[in-house]
This record gives C-alpha cells, structure tokens and sequence, in this order.
C-alpha cells in the first residue's frame, strides 16, 4: 500500500473531530490483546521502535528508568521491529524474556511491526506523516527512534536514536 493510500485509510477510519486521531488506530501487545490508545488521553505517550540485537538495546534500562520515574505523567509504549539489520528476530515470548530478565522492563510492548515501507503499521503511518499528525513528516532511521505525543493525543516530536531517554530534550517536555 502506498503511502496516499495508507494517509487515506487512516484518515477514513478514524472518527475523531479532526478525523486523525491517534487514539482510534489499533495496535496489539506483544501477546496479541489489543491494545486500546484512548486508555492513554490525559498522559503523554512515547513510542519507540526496539529491537534486541542492536547497539541501542542498552536504552530499554533508560526507558524503564523514565517510565517508572514520569509514571504519572508518560506512557512508554516499545514496538518490537525486524526491519533494521533483522535485530528482532525474537517471538513474541522471546521478546518479552530478554527484555524483561535483562533490563526488567515492565512498560507496554506490542506486536512485532513495521515502522516503514509497504507494510507499515497504521501507527507509524500517523507518526511518520504530517498529514495525519499535524506537525512533521519524518522517516524512522534506525531502532530506538522515539515519538512523542502529549495527554490529547497531539504529535510533540521525535527524537533519532542517539537521543538516550532520560535526555532533556525528552525530559523537559514531561
């Protein structure tokens, strides 16, 4: 599916007063129930594109860090992806082991999905296009990219990979 194609879809499926809600995408946690985002209006939510093998796995223990310590205000949401240097290979129970004895993380994970490219999920397709989230288009570069949303669902920014989690320029919009 092509991106206008993808920006359509969403834009045909979402019901919200703009018609580019966040909140009405569906997405699954990594043990397949879905995961409902309106659940999350009234917190900032941060999404981020994880894989095991990669040189930026260490920032699972800076994401538990921040979820535990903005836990009142902020949603850390990690979204397991193959597609750079095939460094989640893991499944579902795989996934959620490593990530859990190595870094004791305890923040929502979903299911294994693109972030880029023909099979792009829905989400991504709302963080990565202007169109839909009001604000950039951008393009995910690696894993460990994090996105930004505030407590109504309105897109903040994103932040490369290099950028570690407890950074203020994530921080400081907590």
């Amino acid at each position: 599916m092509k991106t206008t194609d993808k920006v359509k879809f969403i834009i045909s499926t979402t019901n919200n007063m703009n018609n580019k809600s966040i909140y009405n995408i569906p997405i699954n946690s990594l043990d397949g129930k879905p995961i409902s985002l309106i659940d999350f209006r009234g917190k900032k939510v941060i999404f981020v594109n994880v894989a095991s093998k990669c040189g930026f796995t260490k920032q699972y223990k800076e994401l538990q860090e921040l979820s535990d310590k903005y836990s009142k205000e902020l949603v850390v949401i990690g979204l397991p992806c193959n597609q750079f240097g095939k460094q989640e290979s893991g499944t579902p129970s795989e996934i959620q082991e490593f990530c859990k004895l190595n870094f004791g993380v305890t923040f929502l994970l979903t299911e294994k999905i693109d972030v880029k490219g023909s099979k792009q999920h829905p989400l991504y397709t709302w963080l990565t296009t202007k169109e839909l989230n009001g604000k950039n288009s951008t393009g995910v570069k690696w894993n460990f990219q994090k996105y930004l949303i505030d407590e109504n669902g309105n897109f903040i920014d994103y932040f490369l990979s290099i950028t570690k989690p407890m950074s203020f320029k994530i921080t400081r919009h907590l």
